[in-house]
């Protein structure tokens, strides 16, 4: 079978400013951490003892292997649409649409929720933007009130950043880095003297609670942590946008993984010095607590600073993930499934315009509560995306063992079955304590979800078949190879093209270009 080559990442668009590797750093940072913010629920369900041992241990059944096979993906392809393309070649066009779709509805509710975490934050401080304390006026029964104006304002912001390219994105990342990761230095040398001076033992409890068993906290404690390790592959999509790629991203991954690992570990320590009991002991620690736990440790003042350290880090998360999902269905319009206008680029920065707010406007209607219910069902569908990458990743070592790959997992298929294991059963489990907590509700969300693209792919596919005749029909009458025309066989002089690979769509002037250079 002919596999499609791969078009180098910088013809793909010529941003004025690339994510370099400090930049690409910060953005794999705030795509799967941005720092303490939302570990806390961590301890009061599992306990202190297995709260630290989860920190130390989900990196290596989860964050790790992720990790590493988006380091040999990522590198063997480094193409605009990053995961879509890697699934793309390694299992075909129908696995990839599912992918890209996918994941892209996946980010509705997820991403709807860094604003409203801004507002949360912000409420903290200004009682008056506080969800439904200033309301503007109600449509359909829907009320429009300050705090989703807030909200919307945050995301036209990290839009227009977005628009400029990844670079700019990225050199942004750097400076929120900066200011979130202050307050948890602060937090740890205080919260860390305190431990040392009270004499007090931060993992003296192993569980939540006495009769809790060490499975029942570990696995429960898994389900929360797992989810403050992932996003590796977030960064993929803008692979186009990086100063080489090849070599950066694989570095990028290890710093940031290390960098993240600290982020949770060192302020969590230093915030068990309050202790078990009291309205802020870990016992009673739950989302936004972190503020809180700091004016507990140091007063009012470190609580107001680590306020602002969360304020930074949900629009910083936003503007790293917005990114990131928003080359999907860009990358869907490159190949005939959506219009040409949704990848249509901006002149000065030749960034697609429609496909980052197109994206935003999405994520301003799901910022409404009425909405935000829905993000039960993205535990299934992350789970599939990570799967889907994980059988590309093997599909691509079985049919291409000759792709140049800048960086291969060591171990050789040893470590690709371990590899697989361990996220098919983190997958697994986090999937089962999904059904367990929510019951049916978020298997049927999921089912509707994955049907609905399901049944999408075969009425696009034809479409796309018909637009691809019609254009070739006309390339014919003018007398020239409707298939060395302006789409991507002639743009990025793709050599040994095979338009009736499976993995590959013939590309054809005005049925949309197949974006999969790799």
């Amino acid at each position: 079978m002919t596999a499609i080559p791969v078009a180098p990442p910088e013809n793909r668009w010529a941003t004025p400013k690339r994510v370099s590797l400090v930049p690409l750093v910060a953005l794999i940072f705030f795509s799967v951490s941005g720092g303490a913010y939302g570990i806390e629920p961590l301890f009061s369900t599992s306990g202190p003892g297995m709260g630290i041992l989860l920190i130390l241990v989900a990196p290596l059944i989860y964050s790790v292997p992720h990790a590493l096979v988006c380091a040999e993906l990522g590198t063997a392809i480094p193409v605009e649409g990053g995961y879509y393309h890697w699934v793309k070649r390694g299992l075909g066009r129908f696995w990839a649409f599912q992918q890209g779709v996918l994941q892209w509805v996946c980010s509705f509710v997820d991403m709807a929720l860094y604003p409203v975490m801004f507002t949360s934050y912000l409420s903290s401080l200004i009682g008056a933007v506080a969800p439904g304390e200033h309301v503007l006026f109600e449509v359909a029964g829907i009320q429009v009130d300050l705090n989703w104006a807030i909200c919307v304002g945050v995301i036209v912001v990290f839009t227009l950043l977005n628009l400029m390219g990844a670079g700019w994105v990225g050199d942004s990342s750097v400076a929120f880095a900066i200011i979130c990761l202050t307050p948890m230095l602060v937090l740890t040398a205080i919260g860390g003297w305190h431990l040392l001076t009270d004499g007090t033992n931060p993992v003296s409890s192993m569980t939540a609670e006495q009769g809790q068993s060490t499975w029942n906290a570990f696995g429960s404690g898994l389900f929360i942590v797992m989810w403050n390790y992932s996003g590796w592959d977030s960064v993929s999509t803008v692979a186009g946008e990086m100063e080489n790629p090849k070599k950066h991203l694989p570095k990028a991954l290890v710093w940031s993984v290390l960098l993240i690992i600290i982020g949770y570990l060192l302020p969590s320590l230093a915030s068990l010095a309050v202790g078990p009991d009291g309205d802020n002991g870990w016992k009673n620690w739950k989302d936004g607590a972190l503020p809180d736990i700091a004016g507990e440790i140091a007063g009012p003042w470190l609580q107001y600073v680590v306020t602002i350290g969360g304020l930074f880090a949900s629009v910083a998360m936003f503007s790293a993930l917005l990114a990131s999902y928003s080359r999907l269905p860009s990358s869907l319009s490159h190949d005939g499934y959506l219009p040409r206008w949704v990848s249509k680029e901006s002149k000065r920065y030749k960034m697609p315009i429609a496909s980052i707010i197109g994206s935003s406007v999405v994520y301003a209607l799901f910022c409404f509560s009425s909405f935000q219910k829905l993000v039960i069902y993205d535990v299934f569908l992350t789970n599939i995306g990570i799967l889907l990458e994980v059988a590309a990743l093997i599909a691509l070592r079985i049919r291409e063992p000759e792709l140049e790959r800048p960086y291969k997992i060591p171990g050789g298929w040893w470590s690709i079955g371990l590899i697989t294991v361990s996220l098919t059963g983190v997958s697994v489990w986090a999937a089962t304590e999904q059904y367990n907590e929510e019951g049916t509700r978020a298997v049927v969300y999921c089912l509707i979800v994955v049907g609905a693209s399901l049944l999408l792919y075969p009425l696009l596919a034809a479409r796309k078949a018909a637009r691809a005749s019609a254009a070739a029909d006309r390339a014919s009458g003018n007398g020239r190879d409707a298939e060395s025309g302006d789409g991507a066989y002639g743009a990025y002089g793709l050599s040994g093209w095979n338009p009736d690979s499976a993995h590959s769509d013939k590309v054809v002037g005005g049925a949309g270009t197949d974006s999969v250079e790799a």
